[in-house]
């Protein structure tokens, strides 16, 4: 790919082909011709047959040599979706995946439940004017990483102030370019803060919070030797590993969860699929008389839910 940078008259078709062979997929081959050309897919389509230029060129042959080394795609590209939304990521955070869009569809599922009990108008659905002014309906996102789930909250409900919380900087610093990102309605209702799980939210917000969501480490120490090594590689260790147990993690965010959830609250946890059990247990443990575990888009046990 890189000696094409030196010879005109290559099309964009000819460098899809080549680099669908080289790659192997021709899938990623699209995305990688669409940001390396800054061409949307329905404008590339229109323009296949158009000489790439050399600069584009030598950008692809670039982002095809990373791909090739073994870099996670999400990182070449610099940017990848999450629901409606999309985000830069790179080795500070999470690269999103799909089980943490359906804790997002879980999380909204729980808190249109609860404000539907509430009284007025708190039942929150997409396009929901505001609650009154005296009231205000608040998730808090705790380890909020890329600020995935923070900011797909606030783009979906639009009566929903956000907290996201990290104790790592360099995610927070994603978390807030990724707010640079959405609508400035939705971005004007989220606030991200430093610390150590509660221990960065404002403490006068205890019992006030409808929403606590969460997708923290949950991987045993002796499990990381056997990921996938993209996710060794390029993930960050303490955004994926726990502790010896991989539970200590849902532990602190389950026992820590009571005072700060209103008297109608929900609490929802990524968990890993071997890990539902232990989870509804601590859940038990920490006062939850209702919880249960949804499944994720494959049918595994994924999200943790526990309401007051």
């Amino acid at each position: 790919m890189r000696e094409r940078a030196e010879v005109a008259g290559v099309t964009w078709r000819q460098l899809r082909s080549e680099t669908a062979e080289v790659i192997g997929d021709p899938v990623q081959a699209r995305w990688l011709l669409e940001e390396a050309s800054g061409l949307s897919s329905p404008c590339l389509l229109r323009h296949l047959d158009d000489e790439a230029p050399l600069g584009a060129v030598a950008r692809l042959g670039s982002l095809v040599a990373r791909r090739l080394s073994g870099e996670p795609l999400q990182h070449v590209l610099g940017h990848w979706g999450f629901r409606s939304l999309d985000v830069v990521v790179d080795r500070r955070v999470l690269i999103p995946r799909p089980e943490t869009e359906v804790v997002v569809s879980v999380a909204l599922a729980a808190l249109d439940r609860i404000c539907a009990l509430q009284p007025g108008p708190l039942a929150l659905v997409p396009g929901a004017k505001l609650p009154p002014e005296d009231v205000e309906v608040l998730a808090v996102d705790l380890g909020t990483g890329s600020g995935v789930i923070a900011l797909s909250l606030a783009v979906e409900r639009d009566s929903l102030s956000v907290i996201g919380t990290d104790l790592d900087a360099g995610a927070l610093e994603v978390a807030v370019t990724n707010l640079a990102r959405i609508p400035a309605g939705a971005a004007a209702r989220v606030r991200f803060c430093q610390g150590d799980w509660y221990q960065a939210l404002p403490a006068d917000l205890a019992g006030r919070v409808s929403l606590i969501v969460a997708n923290p480490p949950y991987i045993a120490g002796h499990e990381w030797g056997g990921l996938d090594p993209q996710v060794r590689g390029f993930d960050p260790f303490g955004a994926l590993v726990a502790g010896p147990s991989g539970t200590e993690a849902i532990e602190m965010i389950v026992a820590g969860a009571p005072p700060w959830l209103a008297s109608r609250g929900a609490l929802v946890v990524e968990i890993a699929p071997d890990q539902a059990g232990t989870a509804l247990s601590i859940a038990r443990a920490a006062g939850f008389s209702k919880a249960g575990i949804e499944p994720d888009l494959a049918g595994r046990s994924r999200v943790l839910v526990a309401e007051t």
